[in-house]
């Protein structure tokens, strides 16, 4: 990431932020700190002053701008999953929602926006895009910000979506799109308390990693499936869940640079994790997406049924946005070390 504020060189230090993020931007500032420049997907993204009617294209990028403060600078939302989390939840009850999938072109320019932000590269890209190109929104004046979790992502120019990874998700990410948000909004306070609160809840519940670590506690992430009966989207080991799992000190059980890999039950029975995650969400565009249909899938099916963990009962739900690689991981950490002291796993 390059983050630089135009001017007449003077530096500038942010000293809320660099004490807490790694060392991934130099600013250059005139008085009013705008334009500010960055490098967005190596894609070079100049924005001219603080959004006032933005688009987030993706809850995790929503939820992150919520966090931020600037609820009363956001013009549309899409691309949902679930209600917002209880801390978020009466700050973004007034949302303008586009549409609860990806909105069309001229839904977007409708809300009249001057400041983009996309969840993933599949709905704002170099090419072909579910919502618009790069150069499309560029030809209206409107700067549009991918997350640094998709240009993470192999062969990203192509619009991976849920590909394959060339570098593993992890806080570090996470913190760059926070840092660059906070920057875009000139919010750098809070975008410097937002890391260090996250910091701070993933310390206190991972205490336990090492013990676990120790007796090799495998788990498997079933986010969802296109058929019930058939293959189901598991999480590889360089997404979001991946991260869970090693700050919880677990294994994944699915050894792919797949973000979602499609897997068959027999591959997974012969794995046999000790837990399965379970994604819960209120989407209903997949089968999979219900989570009583899993367990019922779960409890019927002659192989899936004699996995261990079903047999034994360590099946752990979690909200699929938290399985997703945004600031929602963090709930997952919670999540997931509530659930296996539950199952007597973890102390």
């Amino acid at each position: 990431m390059i983050l630089s504020r135009r001017g007449p060189g003077r530096l500038l230090c942010l000293s809320a932020l660099t004490g807490l993020i790694l060392p991934m931007a130099a600013l250059r500032a005139d008085p009013a700190g705008f334009p500010l420049e960055i490098a967005n997907c190596g894609h070079p993204l100049q924005v001219a002053a603080p959004p006032a009617r933005a688009v987030s294209l993706g809850q995790g990028t929503t939820e992150i701008l919520l966090s931020l403060g600037v609820t009363d600078r956001i013009a549309g939302t899409a691309i949902w999953l679930d209600p917002l989390p209880a801390p978020l939840a009466e700050a973004g009850a007034a949302l303008p929602r586009l549409a609860d999938n990806s909105p069309g072109f001229e839904t977007v320019l409708a809300v009249r926006p001057d400041f983009v932000a996309a969840q993933w590269i599949n709905d704002i890209g170099p090419g072909e895009s579910r919502v618009g190109s790069w150069d499309q929104f560029a030809d209206f004046g409107i700067p549009a910000y991918v997350s640094p979790a998709e240009c993470a992502k192999s062969a990203f120019n192509a619009g991976s979506g849920d590909g394959a990874r060339s570098q593993a998700w992890d806080m570090a990410l996470l913190e760059q799109e926070i840092a660059e948000l906070a920057a875009i909004f000139d919010r750098p306070e809070a975008g410097a308390a937002l890391i260090a609160a996250n910091r701070a809840r993933i310390e206190a519940v991972t205490a336990g990693a090492e013990a676990l670590r120790g007796r090799d506690v495998s788990v498997l992430y079933w986010f969802s499936s296109p058929r019930i009966e058939g293959e189901a989207y598991v999480a590889g080991r360089l997404g979001a869940p991946g991260w869970i799992s090693q700050v919880t000190g677990l294994r994944n059980v699915i050894d792919s640079q797949e973000e979602w890999p499609l897997v068959g039950w027999e591959t997974i029975a012969a794995l046999d994790p000790d837990v399965i995650v379970l994604g819960r969400m209120e989407r209903r565009s997949l089968p999979g997406d219900d989570v009583a249909a899993k367990r019922a899938f779960l409890e019927r099916d002659p192989v899936a049924s004699r996995l261990s963990a079903v047999r034994e009962g360590r099946l752990i739900e979690m909200p699929a946005q938290s399985m997703n690689p945004t600031l929602r991981a963090v709930d997952g950490v919670e999540v997931l070390a509530a659930g296996l002291r539950d199952l007597g796993l973890a102390p």
